[in-house]
């Protein structure tokens, strides 16, 4: 085997864009399922964090063995509370040669103060033992569901005075960003959403405003109500459902299925059952584009959320880990 050497990089060249692409769809035929999480993939295409701040932004670590890419990681040092987090993934045709650990022992280095967060996507023995023999430990399960669109659907019942439209860019962001911070204010992730990561979003190909949907209060106002559709003055944001529908024969390691993106409720309507009628409304809005499947991550640790998703049909398929090596 031809040694493996790492660079890290504050950003890639297209043409290592490409390779590093094409090294996950290989991974992703090989394996069922997708090796980098979306904020990965968005990173690697958009270029991620980085310019003037503090932290020197996002790293890219490729593993070259002769002329080729045959492994990349990124390193996100963003989240000084949490710690640098990575993503790790190995051409199929090279595993069990060292390339992992290579890469994992390389991102470790990089980590600006040795901390760091290590995801990995399915319950794979052999992440589980490269994760243990370098000093990491399980701290968090993410959980995939999916269900059959093709099986019959509840009807939609809004609470009083709750009417749902589809999101308008460049009229709803601002209301939007905000309900997001509030319904998430606890999360990792969703929580911290920016203007940049919500516009990043709305320019993906995949983006389509009919499948965000938003709920409106009738009799309330918000700081930035929507105008859609004419005066709708007396009306407030209160949750969205935001699906998205991904994946095809070309392109990746599964048919056409949508997915169940986001559903946030605003805290002040929590206990209404707000976020199983928009869960299923969008479940709704899924199926009758053809799809057959539906998918939607879950916090392992999260039972009400998973006794209402149960309630709906829907059952476990997957699961990534996140592990941790703290400071030594």
């Amino acid at each position: 085997m031809s040694v493996v050497t790492v660079s890290v990089l504050p950003e890639l060249s297209p043409d290592q864009v490409a390779s590093v692409t094409a090294l996950c769809h290989r991974a992703a035929q090989a394996d069922g399922t997708e090796p980098l999480s979306e904020h990965v993939r968005l990173h690697l295409r958009q270029g991620g964090d980085r310019g003037d701040r503090p932290d020197g932004g996002d790293r890219h670590l490729i593993a070259v063995a002769g002329d080729g890419i045959v492994g990349y990681a990124h390193l996100d040092p963003t989240d000084l509370v949490a710690g640098p987090a990575a993503e790790v993934v190995v051409d199929p045709e090279r595993r069990g040669r060292g390339v992992g650990r290579t890469l994992v022992e390389a991102v470790i280095a990089a980590s600006p103060d040795g901390r760091l967060r290590l995801w990995a996507h399915g319950l794979h023995p052999a992440a589980r033992r490269l994760a243990a023999s370098l000093g990491f430990v399980e701290e968090r399960r993410l959980e995939q569901w999916r269900r059959s669109l093709t099986e019959p659907l509840p009807p939609v019942s809004l609470p009083h005075g709750v009417r749902l439209r589809s999101f308008v860019p460049g009229v709803d962001d601002e209301a939007w960003l905000e309900l997001n911070s509030r319904a998430f204010a606890d999360h990792p992730e969703q929580g911290g959403w920016t203007v940049r990561d919500l516009h990043v979003r709305l320019a993906e190909s995949w983006f389509d405003r009919e499948g965000f949907l938003i709920a409106e209060q009738e009799g309330e106002t918000g700081p930035n109500p929507g105008r859609a559709g004419g005066n709708l003055l007396g009306r407030r944001m209160i949750g969205f459902h935001w699906t998205k529908v991904h994946g095809s024969p070309a392109g990746h390691a599964h048919e056409p299925i949508g997915e169940v993106y986001v559903v946030g409720v605003d805290p002040d309507h929590q206990g209404r059952r707000l976020g199983r009628e928009l869960t299923l409304a969008g479940l709704h809005r899924l199926a009758e584009t053809g799809l057959e499947q539906a998918m939607l991550y879950v916090e392992a640790d999260n039972a009400p959320a998973k006794a209402v998703y149960h309630a709906l049909g829907f059952a476990h398929h997957d699961t990534d880990v996140m592990y941790e090596r703290r400071h030594d």
